[in-house]
């Protein structure tokens, strides 16, 4: 669609909806939500703006239409639902979810700096030995082990810098150049489950499961996150492995996998390396001390900005626009959940007259679907809103546990749609070094992806049994 086109749509339909008379009910405040639900659904699916500028607008639209503190011009009138309060909608971008990723963006940024992550490799890789199929297990497991504390991207980046020098040694039609580069997206896109900052659908999720959620569910902390997601990350590597051994059988035995780098030993490496383990141990252990994981990430955004770790240049490079868009994602469905949107969206649907297994199973198809297409964060950012709406009221998810099990299978759906070179930033780098068509990508892809979805499945009915 010419990108004319795409500007007209994203403006023109909103606008239509701002401007037609209020239906179904809504109140005006609801109504005028719709209209910037509306945009932000069309506005992140054809990307007419980048996705982190559609957050921005969403935060805005928010204050100038449905606040307490709307221009006169377009004062809401009495009795047409209650406005937010505009400091609220502005908290988005201090939200507690916010914090959680800016200090694992420190930690990311300062080991790549002082090289904890490329020596961390080359301790684990050493292990795994020289077969080939070692080699891609190594691959998986590493990429998958950093991307859940640094952001995906990075990860790929730098482990398809370590794996070229092996690539490019192997022969040009030799199955295993694929299997060696395919090992890389797909473990960023596995591991960043792992944790609540592994990826930005978790922190999304986090916000209706975490501390202090409106869903009458049992919070989940750092630790508790990674002690249901690991086994379930673990599991689908072995998958994933498996799944491209057989794919890309290669009659070269032997690779050899090497990554030059030495510990530094400066006192600011030192600090980094202190601060970046006492940090996960306390995020580990948060459910016995009581420190919040978002208090916790402040340590390391202190010490590294007092010690001179890192300086504003360091700052500058940071990925502020992931965190405006899990912001923008925060402040669209605290509003629609507040403003009862959300519940509204669910009424218009019979879901009582559907087994909640169906449900669930229809959001992670939905999920995975969408996010194979669009950012998996602006997915995650318009369905999790309406998922925990439809947790809390429909008594066929009540009896498999409300709102958890439904918020789980579509946060994780969100994370296993990888078969397209669109669907991550990961399987775009991986694309673009030329070793991959996008069949190479689109069978593992897509088998992973529905083993994914069963996998969660049990997943989340051993998570309700216990």
């Amino acid at each position: 669609m010419a990108a004319s086109w795409r500007g007209i749509l994203v403006v023109g339909v909103p606008v239509a909806v701002l401007l037609s008379p209020s239906f179904g009910g809504l109140d005006e405040v609801q109504h005028r939500l719709l209209a910037i639900f509306v945009f932000a659904v069309l506005a992140w699916v054809l990307e007419p703006i980048p996705i982190f500028a559609t957050s921005v607008v969403v935060i805005t639209a928010e204050l100038f239409l449905i606040s307490d503190k709307v221009p006169s011009l377009w004062a809401l009138p009495e009795g047409s639902g209650d406005p937010l309060p505009y400091a609220g909608i502005l908290a988005a971008f201090a939200d507690p979810i916010i914090i959680l990723f800016l200090g694992g963006f420190f930690l990311a940024a300062a080991a790549t700096k002082y090289r904890l992550d490329r020596n961390l490799a080359r301790v684990i890789l050493a292990p795994f030995g020289s077969r080939t199929p070692m080699v891609v297990l190594a691959l998986l497991s590493i990429t998958a082990l950093f991307s859940m504390f640094m952001s995906n991207t990075a990860t790929a980046a730098m482990m398809l810098a370590v794996a070229a020098p092996v690539i490019a040694s192997l022969e040009p039609d030799d199955p295993a150049r694929r299997a060696l580069v395919l090992a890389i997206p797909i473990g960023a896109n596995i591991g960043g489950i792992g944790t609540p900052i592994g990826t930005p659908p978790n922190a999304v999720a986090i916000n209706y499961l975490g501390p202090g959620n409106e869903l009458g569910i049992s919070p989940i902390n750092f630790g508790q996150w990674m002690l249901f997601a690991m086994p379930f990350v673990v599991v689908l590597l072995v998958i994933a492995w498996l799944l491209i051994g057989r794919l890309y059988r290669s009659e070269t035995t032997h690779v050899r996998l090497e990554i030059d780098s030495r510990w530094l030993i400066s006192p600011k490496a030192v600090i980094v390396y202190v601060t970046f383990v006492v940090t996960v141990l306390l995020w580990l252990t948060s459910s016995w001390h009581g420190v919040p994981s978002n208090m916790i990430a402040m340590i390391p955004i202190a010490v590294f900005l007092v010690t001179g770790v890192m300086n504003a240049k360091d700052l500058r490079s940071l990925s502020w626009e992931v965190l405006w868009l899990v912001a923008g994602g925060v402040a669209l469905g605290n509003a629609m959940f507040s403003t009862g949107l959300s519940q509204w969206f669910v009424d218009q649907v019979p879901f009582a007259s559907f087994h909640g297994v169906v449900i669930i199973a229809v959001l992670g198809v939905l999920a995975i679907v969408m996010s194979t297409f669009i950012s998996n964060t602006a997915t995650a950012a318009l369905l999790l809103p309406l998922v925990a709406a439809l947790g809390v009221d429909t008594p066929a998810l009540e009896s498999l546990g409300g709102a958890m099990p439904a918020l789980i299978m579509t946060t994780f759906a969100c994370s296993l749609a990888m078969a397209l070179p669109v669907s991550t930033p990961p399987n775009s780098m991986a694309h673009a070094t030329g070793e991959l068509q996008t069949r190479d990508m689109a069978r593992p892809g897509v088998l992973l992806g529905l083993i994914g979805l069963a996998a969660t499945a049990v997943l989340v009915t051993i998570l309700v049994a216990t």
